[in-house]
């Protein structure tokens, strides 16, 4: 019977060993897991004090920002505060040139979704291009002449008709 408690208390004493190292491990993984969010944190208060930085002066400069873009929130800039169609993402860019094709007959959801690539059989594509399209009306690239067609504003849909009329400008 004195083997058999002393096999059991071997054993247990091993166990023991065993789960000490294991809260060794876990305890040194938690250490470095609470490093890296450190980090993090760190890092995301940093970029959101640039970004205040970067935003306060332009507004109270001239009112209008010629800066690019930056992060998903400000993918499409206010009109006002764009030089040019450059200053959109490579898709935004993509829905602008196809309503200037479309010019006056418009653009609809389905079709932007074609035009960036997007199954137009699917509604949660199309629901996102008429997301994006609306996007773009709030910040004033386009504008919405009846429910589901979108525009260039008519001072640009003019101008494009000004090019159209020069000399070697496609008529």
């Amino acid at each position: 019977m004195r083997a058999v408690l002393e096999a059991r208390r071997k054993a247990a004493v091993v166990r023991v060993e065993e789960l000490e190292a294991e809260l060794e491990r876990v305890r040194t993984d938690l250490a470095d897991a609470e490093e890296v969010l450190r980090r993090r944190v760190i890092g995301l208060e940093q970029y959101l004090e640039a970004l205040a930085e970067d935003e306060a002066p332009a507004a109270v400069a001239a009112g209008v920002s010629r800066r690019k873009p930056i992060g998903p929130r400000r993918a499409v800039p206010h009109r006002e505060n764009a030089s040019g169609v450059e200053d959109l993402s490579v898709d935004y860019q993509a829905v602008m040139a196809a309503a200037a094709e479309a010019k006056a007959d418009g653009l609809d959801a389905r079709r932007t979704a074609v035009v960036l690539g997007w199954d137009s059989a699917s509604a949660s594509r199309v629901e996102g291009a008429r997301a994006r399209l609306k996007r773009l009306v709030e910040r004033g690239w386009l504008v919405e002449v009846k429910p589901g067609r979108f525009t260039l504003p008519a001072s640009e849909q003019a101008q494009d008709a000004d090019a159209v009329g020069r000399p070697g400008g496609g008529s």
